[in-house]
């Protein structure tokens, strides 16, 4: 992948020292950061596993997300647990009778993507790879490659939802909430539409530039860029 010259980008340092003093304290923030992720994990998941996860962040987009997880076993139930080779094979109208189930969020158009992304992770299996390993092998230096096979694969997995998807599963990912997004417009590492290509290639390479500056991880340093930007002050007394 192609780097871009970083403009005004901190050094990991920089970030921790400023997160640190609105959170309480070094320890308190490395509290908050968490364990990086580990993608060995992930790549013993079936892949029945990773449909679920899709589809759940599927439906949680733009809807109310306590509402689907009320109703995640039911969306278990009605969908054979993810299985894909039984998910291929449902003809049309068993799909259309499900969809409206009111056990379930009645959206035909989200119940479609069951489908569409049991196909794509069917198509990976035919390569000899689960696709849980697919993705666990993913380098970390292109995040924005997987995030692009997913939406040009998968379906409703372009935005947030697959980067989000991801995260559910334990890769190791960085995620462009508002508070990230401002940091990089701040300083001026982007100018233009967050998912435009420019703009991700930028991103990435800074996210590349602050893992060779440390050892946390995409998730870890993805968190520390977000409490290091915006109102998330901790007032401790003393």
């Amino acid at each position: 992948m192609a780097q871009l010259e970083l403009v005004e980008l901190e050094s990991v340092d920089q970030l921790f020292a400023r997160a640190a003093q609105r959170k309480g304290g070094a320890k308190a923030l490395k509290q908050l950061l968490g364990d990086g992720e580990n993608d060995q994990a992930l790549a013993q998941l079936s892949d029945d596993r990773l449909l679920s996860a899709f589809t759940k962040k599927v439906f949680q987009s733009g809807f109310v997300w306590r509402v689907v997880e009320n109703k995640w076993p039911n969306f278990e139930e009605s969908f054979f647990n993810f299985n894909i080779e039984k998910i291929l094979m449902m003809p049309e109208e068993m799909l259309e009778k499900k969809a409206a189930d009111a056990k379930i969020i009645r959206n035909y158009n989200k119940v479609k993507t069951i489908v569409s992304n049991a196909q794509m992770i069917f198509n990976e299996q035919n390569n000899g790879n689960s696709f849980a390993n697919f993705i666990a092998n993913w380098p970390s230096n292109d995040i924005i490659g997987l995030w692009a096979y997913l939406k040009k694969h998968g379906a409703r997995l372009g935005g947030n939802t697959g980067p989000y998807s991801l995260r559910a599963l334990g890769k190791d990912t960085f995620l462009l909430t508002r508070d990230i997004e401002s940091y990089f417009r701040a300083h001026r590492i982007i100018d233009g539409g967050l998912q435009s290509k420019k703009s991700l290639v930028a991103i990435q390479a800074a996210f590349n530039e602050w893992q060779q500056q440390c050892d946390h991880s995409l998730t870890q340093l993805s968190r520390l860029v977000a409490f290091a930007t915006g109102d998330n002050h901790i007032h401790v007394e003393g």
